[in-house]
């Protein structure tokens, strides 16, 4: 099952690393039982072969139509690009702001109106970064087929601004997958998995914290 095999990768390189007994504290402020950096799984290359192949089939199956991959900025970047080079594809990305020198672009990479492109993210939290990209891409002309991310924690936000958005995900695995191998490798205690559970249903809700 890909999803779990994905899971135990990230688990593994401590891409996500649980800490339900001592919370880590997001830039918002909001204390999070989970520490995500897929950044790493770039300096872990037999994890980065699993993701590349794993992102590369989601593609071919669920987006066959695909002509363009453009990555977000800047962690999708690396994965849009290994993605492109399994399948033969294109790829661009997007900055997360327009260049204030030479051409101001915002969208690197050759992209012609109406071509059919899949964004590369590598998590998808709340959702508000990787639909400015998808928005940014339509304006431009692009036919966004959809996204193809790495890890979801599944959030109410998140779900509801990707509904909105008319925007499909898949993800490889996500925060329910990676709970449960958590408590089945022992990285956490079983009972842990519905503080974690409680802590993604609604981040701003701390009871969770000590319980």
């Amino acid at each position: 099952m890909m999803e779990k095999r994905i899971a135990k990768d990230l688990l593994k390189i401590r891409a996500v690393f649980f800490r339900p007994e001592e919370p880590f504290t997001w830039a918002s402020g909001i204390k999070s039982p989970v520490y995500c950096d897929n950044r790493l799984t770039l300096t872990a290359p037999e994890v980065r072969d699993d993701i590349e192949n794993a992102l590369a089939q989601v593609v071919k199956e669920q987006y066959p139509e695909a002509e363009v991959l453009m990555g977000t900025s800047t962690a999708g970047i690396a994965h849009a690009a290994i993605t492109g080079h399994i399948l033969g594809l294109p790829m661009g990305y997007v900055r997360s702001g327009a260049k204030d020198h030479g051409r101001k672009n915002q969208i690197e990479g050759r992209l012609e109106p109406g071509q059919k492109v899949v964004v590369i993210e590598d998590l998808i939290s709340t959702g508000g970064s990787v639909i400015e990209v998808v928005e940014i891409l339509r304006e431009a002309g692009a036919e966004v087929l959809g996204i193809a991310s790495i890890f979801t924690y599944g959030m109410k936000k998140g779900l509801e601004r990707l509904a909105e958005a008319q925007v499909k995900n898949i993800s490889l695995t996500n925060f329910d997958v990676i709970a449960e191998c958590a408590a089945e490798e022992g990285y956490i205690q079983p009972e842990d998995i519905a503080r974690l559970i409680a802590f993604r249903n609604n981040p701003s809700d701390e009871s969770w914290i000590g319980k």
